[in-house]
């Protein structure tokens, strides 16, 4: 699954893969923001845990299950 995480003020975007499922991710977002929680705790397909600070949040794009092909398809 791949995340895509905006942060307000900054060029950059937080991007990684995880092992999650996309339905996993909502939850611990919403509940994230609903409680008010000081951060976002995320953990990529590595064993690496991203924190994210909630107040700069800017968005949290939640891609697709579909493994990327490697190689030439015929």
């Amino acid at each position: 699954m791949d995340i895509r995480i905006g942060i307000i003020n900054s060029p950059r975007e937080l991007s990684f893969e995880t092992n999650q499922t996309a339905g996993e991710i909502e939850s611990l977002v919403t509940a994230a923001l609903e409680a008010g929680a000081g951060h976002l705790s995320l953990k990529d397909d590595k064993g690496r845990i991203y924190l994210v600070p909630t107040a700069t949040l800017g968005y949290v794009e939640i891609g697709s299950d579909s493994s990327r092909r490697v190689g030439f398809v015929a």
